[in-house]
């Protein structure tokens, strides 16, 4: 898959209203659940416990943490664009989002994304980008929102 190149607002422009690109698919395993439930101190036993998740869960087993799911949209979103003749990125903010259907432990998922929104503010460029993470396994969406990134070009 090659990326999609970016270099100014002029190149974002086209684009308004299309899709940008789709991710590969990445493994939410076991492992990195619980490196997640590590660093974010959240070690709810239907994300870590797999004997109770087996027993008590409506799942049968583990569920990656949504914000995990959440947490891998800069991995997904790298795979899908490449911007150059950048000074720097910040991220702006989340809007709209929705947790459609859990990820289960060892599912995969990938990222679609649409450019909404273009603004050209003064020395900076407002991208509004709606994405949805899909589930490989089950062609449902896990996850679905709007993410709003402020690209500063030299």
């Amino acid at each position: 898959m090659s990326k999609l190149k970016i270099n100014s607002y002029e190149d974002f422009l086209p684009y308004v209203g299309q899709e940008l690109g789709v991710s590969d698919y990445v493994e939410l395993s076991q492992d990195r659940i619980n490196l997640f439930a590590d660093a974010t101190l959240d070690h709810q036993w239907i994300h870590v416990d797999t004997e109770k998740a087996k027993q008590e869960s409506p799942f049968g087993q583990t569920i990656a943490h949504g914000y995990l799911t959440l947490s891998m949209l800069p991995y997904l979103w790298d795979q899908i664009i490449e911007v150059g003749n950048l000074e720097r990125m910040m991220n702006y903010g989340m809007d709209r989002m929705k947790f459609s259907q859990p990820v289960l432990s060892g599912q995969h998922i990938c990222m679609k994304t649409k450019l909404e929104e273009l603004a050209n503010l003064r020395g900076a460029i407002k991208t509004t980008i709606k994405f949805t993470i899909e589930i490989q396994e089950t062609g449902k969406k896990a996850l679905e929102g709007l993410a709003t990134f402020v690209y500063y070009f030299k």
